[in-house]
C-alpha cells in the first residue's frame, strides 16, 4: 500500500495545504537515496545515544549528570535529523528541493513551515552540544585564574547555557514570525537561517581555539605541580578542539556560499528559485549532513574513548596541590576535581 492510500493521509495533505490536483515533485530517485541514507545513519546515532544516555543514569555524581546532558543532546539532534530525513516529502510539501511560498498561501506553505522548523531546531540542537562544552570551559577556567571572584549560585553553567540556547531560539522565532506575518517568502526563512548558522559557527571556532588553548595550560601546569601525567586529558581536549574548528569552518564556509548564491539570484533575478535546483540542493545536503553525521560519530566517540591510559589511574595519583599564595591556579585546589569521568572535562 502506498503512502497516498494511507487512512487519514489525504486529510493530513489538505490540512497542510498540498493540493493533489497540483504538479507533483516530491524526490527523485536519488533523493530518496539521499533521505534513506541520511535517515538510517541519524537513527544508528540515535539509538546509540539513548543507549549511553540509559547506562549514564546507572552512576551517580555530578559528573555523570554532565555526560547525560551531552548524550541527550546528540539524542535530540540525532531524533529530529532522523526525522527530517525519513519522513516521506510527500507529507510536509511538495519537493525535496525547496519551493518559494508564501505564509497562507494556498500552496502548501504549512508543511514547508514546519518542515524548515524542524531542520532548523535540529540545528540548534546541534550547535548547543559545542556550546555546552564552551560555557563549562570557560566557568572552570574562571575559577583557575580568577580564584578569589566567588561566582553567584545563580550564574551556573547551565544558567549561561540555557542563556545562549534561548537566545538562538529566539531568533528562530523571530524568524518564523516574520514568515507568518508575510515579511518575506519560505526562500528568506532558508537564507536567515543560512545567515545564523554562518556566524554562530565562526563566533564557536573562535571561542574553542581560545579556551582550548587556555585549557591545555592549565593542565600542563597541573601536571607539573601534582608530578603526575596530564597527556591523556590533553589529548581528549585536543580531540575536541580539532572536531570542533573542523566541523564549524566547514559549516561557515557551507552556509556562507549558500547564502551568498541566494542573494546573488535575488539581486538579479528577483527570486532565488535558479538556486534551489535538484543538483545544487542535493550537493548542499550531502556535504552539510555528512559533516553532522561524522561530527556526532566522533562526540560518542570522545565522550567514551579512554585514549591510552584510564581515568580512574590518574585520579589515585592525584596529589592535593599546596594551599599557597605561589600556586598559579588557584589556592587550594586539587587536579581530581579537574577532570571528567568520561568526557575528560571539569565539571
Amino acid at each position: 500500500m502506498s503512502m497516498e492510500e494511507v487512512p487519514g493521509f489525504q486529510m493530513l495533505r489538505q490540512l497542510l495545504g498540498i493540493d493533489d490536483d497540483g504538479p507533483i515533485y516530491y524526490e527523485t530517485p536519488f533523493e530518496k537515496k539521499i533521505s534513506l541514507m541520511f535517515g538510517l545513519a541519524f537513527f544508528i546515532v540515535l539509538i546509540v545515544a539513548a543507549h549511553r544516555m540509559y547506562c549514564s543514569y546507572s552512576y551517580e555524581g555530578a559528573e555523570t549528570t554532565v555526560t547525560t546532558h551531552f548524550y541527550s543532546l546528540i539524542l535530540i539532534t540525532s531524533t529530529l535529523r532522523a526525522i527530517w530525513f525519513l519522513l516521506p516529502d510527500s507529507v510536509l510539501k511538495v519537493s525535496f528541493t525547496p519551493q518559494a511560498v508564501l505564509a497562507f498561501s494556498p500552496g502548501p506553505w504549512v508543511g514547508t513551515f514546519l518542515d524548515d522548523l524542524i531542520k532548523s531546531l535540529g540545528s540548534i540542537s546541534l550547535f548547543s552540544i559545542f556550546i555546552l562544552i564552551l560555557v563549562f570551559w570557560s566557568s572552570i577556567l574562571k575559577k583557575f585564574f580568577q580564584p578569589d571572584v566567588r561566582g553567584r549560585k545563580r550564574d551556573t553553567p547551565m544558567k549561561k547555557f540555557l542563556i545562549l540556547i534561548s537566545l538562538l531560539l529566539t531568533i528562530v522565532g523571530l524568524n518564523c514570525t516574520f514568515f507568518l506575518l508575510e515579511f518575506y517568502s519560505s526562500e528568506c526563512l532558508i537564507l536567515v537561517n543560512a545567515i545564523v548558522l554562518a556566524v554562530v559557527s565562526l563566533v564557536c571556532v573562535a571561542q574553542i581555539f581560545y579556551f582550548s588553548k587556555q585549557f591545555q595550560e592549565v593542565l600542563t601546569t597541573l601536571g607539573v605541580i601534582n608530578q603526575v601525567s596530564t597527556e591523556s586529558q590533553i589529548k581528549r581536549i585536543v580531540w575536541i578542539t580539532w572536531t570542533g574548528i573542523v566541523f564549524f569552518v566547514l559549516r561557515a564556509i557551507i552556509e556562507t556560499v549558500f547564502a551568498v548564491a541566494l542573494i546573488s539570484y535575488f539581486l538579479m533575478n528577483g527570486t532565488v528559485a535558479q538556486t534551489f535546483t535538484n543538483a545544487w540542493w542535493d550537493f548542499y545536503v550531502l556535504v552539510k549532513y555528512w559533516c553532522e553525521v561524522v561530527i556526532l560519530v566522533l562526540m560518542l566517540y570522545i565522550l567514551q574513548s579512554p585514549f591510552t591510559t584510564t581515568n580512574r589511574e590518574y585520579r589515585s595519583e592525584y596529589q592535593q596541590v599546596p594551599d599557597s599564595s605561589e600556586n598559579p591556579i588557584a589556592p587550594g585546589t586539587s587536579t581530581s576535581k579537574l577532570q571528567h569521568p568520561k568526557t575528560g572535562m571539569v565539571v
